[in-house]
């Protein structure tokens, strides 16, 4: 009888009450409708299940001032900080990044990351797509249903997440342009709307950059300070006050909420749109496990501190909760905007950026090693481009910077079975172009695919069917 009530026959009365929940939790329904099947799909012969968590620089960081210094290069190139060894022999990266130094022997780089484009929104479909050709009328400042899907959507439609999980997540907000316009190429795109990735929206709307509290304006701004708390907040996910699971049984409660929650279900779908394979995703509602892992206020002060209470800090303490509880690939958009796209004050900015970004990914990767993820955790660190070898001024800021530079980046990556200590790659004596193995964001999309365990073979379908490659490149030789 109930069911009459009830348009979608794949959800009894508990789970359409949980879809009216979701807005008083701080999630839309279009943010969890994104999930798969409750189950792993893979029998227990496969080898062990990995997890990516992909770290985006939004704004691209300078391989100058990072992982790729040239310290013998001219004044015009070399910039003002000095490099450092690390615990590899023969290898050094910048001062500003002591405690990844210390670290070396769980990470590697690639120095030989290289596409075509020197534009923001461009570089940002390359680099979360994998696809280094752009679709047709590509919109740099807004996604579009024609952008090839993003590297979550794609994985998204080939993983399960266990207990009714979502597979695939992005945090804590989407990457944006400065004025808050969504870049292209994060979405489904050619896949449909339902192949979205899962977006916790967890950082205050500040209008800095860099690490919250601790962030920002460039010169060419006005002077600023950070004032919006909390600086982050993850969803709480948690049934209305007052009411309970067993209260809700009432045929009376349960028809009482879902009406007074009806505007809010209208804005984002309608009942009738849900299908079985996203029914799974009402079990964040429920999931003690789900609920302790969004819950950072849970967490020994010492791992905080260890992560750094700011923005940066607990985006990467939620992204190691998500995987232990079974997301299988995180991104996490390590500053609004162009946080790292330094056209000018280079070096004072990224006095303010790197050392929050070292101290987070090193504890991640602790974090990981101390919770016996880290072998099975593969971590990319990547931006949309690198930066121009040359340094060079704009009238607008008071000191240089460098300007935009696809033709070269550094990238990291650590644990997922990746050697520490390796070097692929090289650049020439300017940090300008690839001369020793070039890698391509294909090849990045490949080892993350690969990491993953999804088949060299497989394929991706958009709505109406139509099979579409998930490889279109061999993952980075070198990393095992």
């Amino acid at each position: 009888m109930a069911s009459r009530h009830f348009p979608s026959p794949g959800l009894n009365r508990r789970q359409l009450l949980q879809v009216g929940s979701i807005g008083l939790a701080n999630l839309s329904l279009a943010d969890v409708l994104r999930c798969r099947a409750a189950t792993d799909d893979r029998g227990s012969d496969a080898s062990p299940i990995r997890s990516v968590i992909y770290v985006f620089l939004s704004g691209g960081l300078s391989q100058h001032e990072s992982f790729d210094m040239k310290p013998h290069a001219p004044d015009s190139v070399r910039g003002e900080f000095s490099p450092i060894a690390t615990k590899t022999p023969g290898l050094h990266i910048c001062e500003h990044l002591p405690r990844l130094a210390e670290r070396s022997q769980q990470w590697s780089l690639v120095r030989s990351l290289t596409h075509k484009s020197n534009d923001h929104g461009e570089g940002i479909h390359i680099m979360n797509t994998g696809r280094s050709h752009l679709p047709p009328g590509l919109n740099r400042n807004k996604p579009q249903p024609t952008d090839f899907p993003s590297i979550l959507s794609v994985a998204g439609s080939q993983l399960h997440g266990p207990g009714g999980l979502p597979a695939t997540a992005v945090l804590p907000r989407m990457v944006t342009n400065v004025n808050r316009a969504e870049r292209p190429g994060q979405r489904g795109g050619l896949m449909g709307a339902a192949h979205d990735p899962w977006l916790i929206k967890a950082a205050s709307e500040c209008d800095g950059y860099g690490a919250c509290p601790d962030c920002f304006h460039f010169s060419n701004k006005p002077a600023f300070r950070h004032s919006i708390y909390p600086v982050f907040q993850s969803p709480n996910l948690q049934l209305p006050e007052g009411l309970s699971l067993s209260r809700l049984d009432g045929r009376a409660d349960l028809l009482a909420e879902v009406e007074r929650q009806r505007r809010d279900l209208d804005q984002q779908a309608t009942v009738a749109n849900l299908d079985r394979h996203r029914a799974g995703a009402f079990s964040l509602l429920t999931s003690g496990a789900v609920r302790q892992a969004f819950d950072l206020q849970n967490e020994d002060p010492k791992r905080l501190d260890a992560y750094g209470r700011n923005v940066f800090g607990s985006s990467m303490l939620l992204a190691r909760r998500m995987v232990e509880v079974g997301v299988r690939l995180v991104q996490v958009n390590l500053g609004r905007g162009s946080t790292w796209d330094q056209h000018g004050d280079l070096f004072p900015a990224l006095r303010k950026l790197l050392p929050p970004f070292d101290q987070s990914l090193a504890a991640l990767l602790d974090d990981l090693a101390d919770h016996g993820l880290l072998e099975s955790t593969l971590v990319v660190v990547a931006g949309e481009f690198g930066r121009t070898p040359k340094i060079s001024k704009l009238n607008v800021y008071k000191l240089p910077g460098r300007d935009h530079w696809g033709a070269a980046q550094s990238i990291l990556l650590a644990g997922g079975g990746v050697p520490g200590g390796r070097t692929i790659g090289a650049t020439d004596d300017i940090g300008a172009y690839p001369i020793r193995d070039p890698q391509t964001p294909e090849n990045l999309a490949a080892t993350i695919y690969s990491t993953l365990g999804i088949p060299r073979d497989a394929h991706w379908h958009d709505p109406t069917g139509r099979p579409y490659p998930i490889y279109h490149a061999t993952p980075i030789a070198g990393l095992t």
